[in-house]
């Protein structure tokens, strides 16, 4: 799957609402980052509490440009938690941390500007 980070570029194909609902975009709080210095791009592994209906998962992201490790614990990220594992590397990739490219490419974390309980479905 490619992704297409270039703000410049058009809207994607149009889907149908049901379309929409099948991809499950929870909001969960960091508790715990770590380096990923094996990975091919610059990352850090991140466990990611989602509630108790869905647990703690674990994500790679690609972060690192613009956030330092010590201050990502305790901060909401919005995360697609119904796609299957990722192996990256020796690592399982459980959940995709989502993010927007800055101006400089760099990926900037998305979240909710209010706290929201662990497992919210985006809507």
């Amino acid at each position: 799957m490619h992704l297409n980070h270039d703000a410049d570029a058009g809207a994607a194909s149009e889907i149908a609402f049901g379309d929409f609902l099948k991809v499950d975009i929870r909001i969960g709080t960091i508790v715990e980052a770590e380096p990923f210095p094996e990975a091919r791009k610059p990352a850090y592994k991140l466990k990611i509490d989602f509630g108790p209906a869905i647990g703690v998962k674990r994500s790679s992201a690609q972060i690192v440009d613009r956030y330092a490790l010590e201050e990502l614990p305790g901060r909401q990220v919005a995360a697609v938690v119904n796609f299957p594992p990722r192996q990256i590397g020796k690592y399982m990739s459980e959940v995709l941390t989502l993010g927007f490219s800055d101006a400089e490419g760099a990926v900037i974390l998305f979240a909710p500007d209010r706290a929201v309980p662990n497992g919210s479905r985006l809507f």
